[in-house]
């Protein structure tokens, strides 16, 4: 199963590929440049190791994290976030800090050296909120785009 969903207080609850369409709009609007199909796209990236946890309240997904683990050189095995993202609406309700400690959790149950995650420079406020979670700037993240 590659997409998980917990509850706010961070309980799993029933998962399955079937649930992708039901965050797609949040995601969407985190990463307007995804391509047009969506369930593509994700389940290409689940073909590649990745996985899918959403946070739902009242059956309503109000927040999402991809995922992967891999071994690495530098800090072991390690699971990476690759998006993180509370819906505009439904930020300073823990949401985020929920989702954070199930994937930490995650990462420690898989026997993970290091929890990883990228966040855009600009993204100051959720710089705030990943020092408050214990996070902390270990290194830089350069990137070459190589299309167009």
């Amino acid at each position: 199963m590659s997409v998980e969903r917990i509850d706010a207080a961070g309980h799993a609850l029933a998962g399955g590929d079937d649930l992708l369409a039901d965050g797609e709009a949040l995601h969407r609007a985190f990463r307007p440049n995804m391509g047009a199909n969506y369930h593509a796209h994700m389940t290409a990236m689940f073909a590649e190791g990745a996985g899918l946890i959403q946070l739902a309240d009242e059956d309503k997904v109000c927040a999402l994290a991809v995922w992967r683990a891999f071994h690495t050189t530098y800090c072991g095995y390690r699971l990476e976030i690759d998006d993180l993202v509370t819906d505009e609406t439904q930020r300073s309700k823990g949401y985020g800090a929920t989702l954070l400690a199930f994937i930490e959790a995650k990462a420690r149950a898989m026997g993970c050296d290091t929890l990883t995650l990228n966040s855009g420079t600009h993204r100051t406020r959720a710089h705030a909120f990943y020092f408050r979670e214990g996070l902390h700037i270990h290194a830089f993240h350069f990137t070459k785009g190589l299309r167009g």
